[in-house]
C-alpha cells in the first residue's frame, strides 16, 4: 500500500511514537485520524502538523479527537465517525499503551505487598483489550465498505517475552502478539494484512517513567549503545505498510538487545 494512499487511524497519537507516526504519514501525503485522551497533546500535534500541510484545504488531512481505547463506547464512536470522515480508513495503528509496573508480590519491613488487581487491569484494559476493540471496529468498517487492501499494525514491546516487575505489561503485549498472528490468518483472504512491531528501549516520554537505575541497566545491554529513536520505529511501520508480502509477524526493533 502506498503511503500517499493511506487513510490512517492512530491511537495514542498525542505523544511519543504516535506523534511521530502521525507527522511522518502527513509528510508522505496520507490522511490521519489521531486519537488520544490527551486533548492538549492533540492540539500541540495539530500545531506541529502545519509544517506538513501546505494550505488550509490540506489541513483536512489531519483529524483529531478524544479517544479512550479502554472504553467500548468511545472506541465504537471514534472509529465510526472518523472512518466516515476519512471516506474509509485503510490503516489502523494500535499504539496506545501504558506502564503500570509492579512486582507480583514483595516483602518490605515485615509486610507483604501484592500487585493490586486494579493496577493489573489498567494495563490489560488499555494495552490489550483496547487493541482488540479498535481492531474489531476497524475491521467491521473495512468489511462493510469493502476496503482493500487494508492493514492493522499492533505496537508491541520486547517485554512481551517477560520482564521482572511487568506482569501486566508483558501479558498485555504477549496477548497482542498472539492477536497479530491470529488476525492475520483470519483476514488474509479478504485483503487485510496484520503486522506487529516490538520496540526495545525507545527515547519517548514512557522511558522517563522507568527508574533511573533500571534505565541505565537496560541501556548497557544494547549492543548499538543507545536507545532507539521514534523514527527508528517509524521505518518499521513504513515497511509493513508498503510491503504487500508481509503479514502475521512481529518485527523486533531493539538495537540487538537480549534482555
Amino acid at each position: 500500500m502506498l503511503l500517499a494512499d493511506t487513510r490512517a487511524i492512530i491511537t495514542g497519537a498525542a505523544g511519543g511514537l504516535g506523534r511521530c507516526f502521525t507527522l511522518e504519514l502527513l509528510k508522505a501525503g496520507a490522511m490521519v485520524a489521531a486519537g488520544d485522551i490527551d486533548l492538549a497533546g492533540l492540539e500541540q500535534l495539530r500545531q506541529e502538523s502545519r509544517t506538513y500541510l501546505a494550505s488550509p484545504p490540506d489541513e483536512g488531512r489531519l483529524l483529531t479527537g478524544k479517544l479512550d481505547v479502554s472504553q467500548e463506547a468511545s472506541v465504537t464512536a471514534f472509529v465510526k465517525q472518523y472512518s466516515a470522515q476519512l471516506k474509509g480508513a485503510n490503516l489502523l495503528v494500535n499504539n496506545a499503551g501504558v506502564l503500570r509496573d509492579g512486582l507480583l508480590a514483595k516483602s518490605e519491613a515485615g509486610w507483604v505487598r501484592k500487585l493490586p488487581t486494579a493496577q493489573w487491569k489498567q494495563a490489560i484494559d488499555i494495552n490489550l483489550t483496547g487493541g482488540y476493540l479498535m481492531a474489531r471496529e476497524f475491521i467491521a468498517e473495512v468489511l462493510e465498505r469493502k476496503i482493500a487492501p487494508s492493514v492493522i499494525i499492533n505496537i508491541s514491546s520486547m517485554s512481551s517475552a517477560g520482564n521482572p516487575g511487568q506482569s501486566n505489561y508483558a501479558a498485555s503485549k504477549a496477548g497482542l502478539d498472539a492477536c497479530t498472528r491470529t488476525w492475520a490468518l483470519e483476514l488474509a483472504a479478504q485483503g487485510i494484512r496484520v503486522g506487529g512491531i516490538a520496540p526495545g528501549v525507545i527515547d519517548t516520554p514512557m522511558l522517563n517513567q522507568v527508574a533511573p537505575e533500571t534505565k541505565n541497566e537496560l541501556l548497557e545491554q544494547i549492543p548499538i549503545g543507545r536507545p532507539g529513536a521514534p523514527h527508528d520505529i517509524w521505518l518499521a511501520l513504513k515497511f509493513i505498510i508498503e510491503c504487500e508480502f508481509f503479514t502475521g509477524r512481529v518485527i523486533a526493533v531493539d538495537g540487538g538487545a537480549d534482555f
